[in-house]
């Protein structure tokens, strides 16, 4: 039996103008890797039910800090009345896909690849939200955790600015996210939750660095034992390669490495609606999806970045 020659596949080698070359199509395909997205697991995703239940905005309710008196026997207590400010998380942003397959190349087909498609998509999407939200809330990074200048206390710890970046190196690599630790210490900062997002450069050193003995990490086993890196003092670190780059005025090319506490960031996405159906004006099943997502830096003092180039 052959097989139809139609236009959605590409040139198959022939025999001159013989087009009935019998093809088999795979019921496997090639598998995707995508890049790691983390998005969920360092950032306040709490919200996200609410978002589904109630619309396009949450109130967020913060606690004030109580004011500690000096008692003096017989005196009048002073009465406060504490405000509790709130935090508005909108859902202003939204992502949708849009795909169809025809008819004539469904029929030459023994798997389901719109479900394919459909995880395709399902992981594009969140590669393409987390790099925007990366790409934003750099810059919402507290005063005192980054710059050449952090520390809420002690306001000398480099952790790079523009004009003058700093040069990560294996020696070093373990000193900075040290550095980091400190910053989130001197503003008080939870030390459960702590995380980093590194890029695979900087992994790449931590694997060549003094790290490599494992009791630095407290791990029972060494890190160069399958690749992945663990905690490293108070944080749990990720690779990424999708956080914000910038060609620094000082020549380099730096990324902006996160880190903080999963308070400091709140994050939430609803799938709003995904729907099958049919064209009209073809022939084909087709899907759409629209997400709906919204984040904010909520807590500034538990957000900070270093700035640093491969050096």
């Amino acid at each position: 039996m052959s097989v139809a020659w139609t236009s959605s596949y590409p040139d198959y080698t022939f025999d001159g103008d013989n087009k009935n070359i019998p093809i088999v199509f795979s019921a496997k395909t090639l598998k995707r890797f995508y890049e790691a997205t983390v998005l969920n697991e360092i950032s306040n995703t709490e919200y996200i039910g609410e978002i589904k239940a109630k619309g396009d905005k949450v109130i967020i309710r913060t606690v004030p800090d109580i004011t500690i008196n000096d008692y003096l026997k017989g005196s009048d207590l002073e009465l406060e009345n504490p405000e509790s400010p709130s935090i508005e998380l909108t859902i202003d942003y939204s992502k949708y896909f849009n795909f169809a397959l025809d008819d004539v190349d469904t029929q030459q087909m023994d798997i389901n690849m719109i479900s394919k498609w459909a995880e395709n998509a399902a992981s594009r999407m969140k590669i393409v939200i987390e790099t925007a939200v990366y790409a934003d809330i750099y810059a919402d990074s507290d005063t005192y955790n980054a710059g050449n200048t952090a520390g809420y206390i002690s306001q000398n710890l480099l952790l790079g600015a523009t004009g003058a970046p700093v040069a990560v190196t294996p020696d070093n690599i373990l000193d900075k996210i040290i550095d980091c630790g400190q910053c989130l210490d001197e503003r008080n900062q939870n030390e459960q939750g702590r995380w980093m997002i590194l890029p695979a450069w900087a992994i790449a050193m931590i694997k060549k660095s003094e790290l490599k003995d494992v009791s630095i990490t407290g791990d029972s086993q060494s890190i160069l034992r399958n690749g992945r890196v663990g905690m490293i003092d108070t944080f749990t670190l990720y690779k990424s390669n999708i956080l914000s780059t910038a060609t620094d005025s000082s020549g380099p090319v730096c990324t902006r490495i996160l880190y903080g506490t999963k308070d400091a960031l709140a994050f939430a996405m609803s799938i709003n609606k995904t729907e099958n159906y049919r064209p009209q004006d073809t022939f084909a099943n087709a899907m759409k999806g629209l997400v709906v997502y919204g984040y904010k830096v909520v807590i500034d003092d538990a957000f900070g970045m270093l700035y640093a180039y491969k050096g």
